[in-house]
């Protein structure tokens, strides 16, 4: 590492600590020719390969910036979104690969987006789930409503006998 002062090839690790919820390293050096310090990061690399090719580093705030738009006129915050971002990169990270598909990255978001709020699930999930009709809107919904009633404890929604006045 250069120093950024003198450009001197050669530095000393003061300390180390981690940062960024444990994903990276924090480390503060010091130059032995100049003598000042400066801080470095260190973080294991994670690209994301697009439907071109290209590769480009995992990035939270495209995940962020993906998610806003599902989430316009939601009750979602930005630290909800900061969270679920944590979040979606902890388990891209967890896959053990250092390079993952673009559309893996959107698929790994609907877990997480499907507990912040169903509505921007949907609508995030039309996208990268290729709904291409109502049906499949309703199997959405009717998959949401399920999970609801299980997560509730009651039996699932339409398998209840209707009221019927006698």
């Amino acid at each position: 590492m250069y120093c950024p002062f003198c450009r001197n090839a050669d530095s000393r690790v003061v300390d180390s600590r981690l940062a960024d919820d444990g994903s990276a390293i924090r480390r503060r050096r010091q130059c032995p020719e100049c003598g000042r310090r400066f801080t470095t990061v260190e973080t294991t690399s994670l690209s994301v390969i697009k439907r071109s090719g290209v590769g480009e580093p995992f990035s939270r705030s495209k995940v962020i910036n993906g998610v806003r738009k599902a989430c316009q006129g939601r009750p979602v915050t930005e630290d909800d979104l900061a969270l679920l971002a944590q979040e979606v990169e902890e388990a891209v990270r967890a896959s053990g690969v250092a390079e993952i598909d673009a559309h893996e990255v959107g698929l790994a978001i609907l877990g997480p987006l499907q507990k912040l709020d169903q509505v921007a699930y949907l609508r995030f999930a039309s996208v990268y789930q290729g709904f291409e009709s109502l049906e499949d809107f309703e199997t959405a919904i009717a998959k949401l409503r399920r999970e609801a009633d299980e997560h509730a404890g009651r039996a699932p929604s339409g398998s209840q006998r209707p009221l019927t006045a006698q």
